[in-house]
């Protein structure tokens, strides 16, 4: 045995924490923004299991119309008897399917074409920020009661035209967060190392931009119910006589008199899913440390 003296090597550094766990801690850290969480995920657990929980079928009619909540109809009957509390159920499917719909199809579009304008430049860039030039120029919900009036009412419809004047903010949002970091010691490093740039933009930027996308994910599924509702409200939203809350209250209208609860339940639940979904927007921007914008011209959704 020599007498060189054994040196005992130092044990590894703990990894740091990834940012999105700390942005989970500061979301769940916010008592307002679990509330919405839970509201939310209730109002999902009934759309889902609407055909269940729902008393009867949301389109049967009957005799007793117009009447007043009671132990059989819990929030009364509308005008042709059907029971108002089992068409509120299934009218949440309805909006929070074009709700989370119309955001997802506008982040699909609008994601990619902003992280290839900022982080390409250039040429990509000018085309890019031209197309959504373009649609800015619109305000969105003219351009969504265009898109209706030519490929006619109904839910996917629907979806497609409050998406596509959702996609400007994404790329724009998508754009102006990519040009911040695409100069960045671990991106130059990606680059460096020969990686394409595809497998940049989607590995390496994408994952560091996600944060204000997800806040405007959840701002647009918030206006997109809105919009939903206000076109449902103008009989170029979900069909007769499938439910939905907008198309409640556009039957309600002429019978405010005889059965003023007849609009209030579905616009109960419209204000109470808005109030979910901002709180947890508002929980996201404070986890990330991000902006809530609620797009950038009159009129958008």
């Amino acid at each position: 045995m020599t007498g060189t003296a054994l040196t005992k090597t130092p044990a590894a550094a703990p990894p740091a924490r990834a940012p999105r766990f700390a942005a989970a801690r500061r979301f769940a850290r916010s008592r307002s923004a679990l509330a919405g969480a839970a509201g939310l995920l209730l109002l999902v657990l009934l759309a889902l299991l609407a055909p269940w929980v729902a008393p009867f079928d949301p389109n049967e009619q009957g005799a007793d119309n117009l009447l007043g909540p009671s132990a059989t109809h819990l929030l009364g009957t509308d005008e042709l008897g059907r029971d108002i509390a089992s068409r509120v159920l299934h009218g949440t499917r309805a909006s929070l399917l074009v709700g989370f719909g119309a955001a997802a199809l506008g982040a699909l579009v609008g994601v990619p074409l902003g992280l290839v304008a900022g982080y390409v430049g250039r040429w990509a860039d000018a085309v890019a920020m031209r197309l959504t030039d373009l649609l800015l120029a619109v305000p969105g919900i003219l351009l969504a009661l265009v898109i209706i009036a030519v490929l006619g009412p109904g839910r996917l419809n629907l979806i497609l035209a409050i998406g596509v004047g959702a996609v400007p903010e994404f790329a724009r949002l998508t754009r102006a967060a990519t040009l911040t970091i695409r100069e960045r010691d671990f991106v130059v490093a990606s680059r460096g190392m020969g990686a394409p740039a595809a497998d940049t933009m989607v590995r390496t930027v994408l994952p560091n931009v996600l944060g204000p996308i997800l806040v405007q994910l959840v701002v647009t599924a918030s206006l997109a119910v809105v919009v939903e509702s206000g076109l449902s409200l103008l009989g170029l939203g979900t069909p007769p006589p499938a439910p939905s809350w907008g198309g409640m209250l556009q039957e309600a209208r002429s019978y405010l008199h005889q059965s003023p609860w007849y609009g209030v339940f579905p616009g109960l639940c419209l204000a109470f899913t808005v109030f979910c979904l901002d709180r947890v927007g508002r929980g996201l921007q404070r986890a990330f440390g991000t902006a809530v914008t609620g797009g950038a011209r009159e009129g958008t959704i």
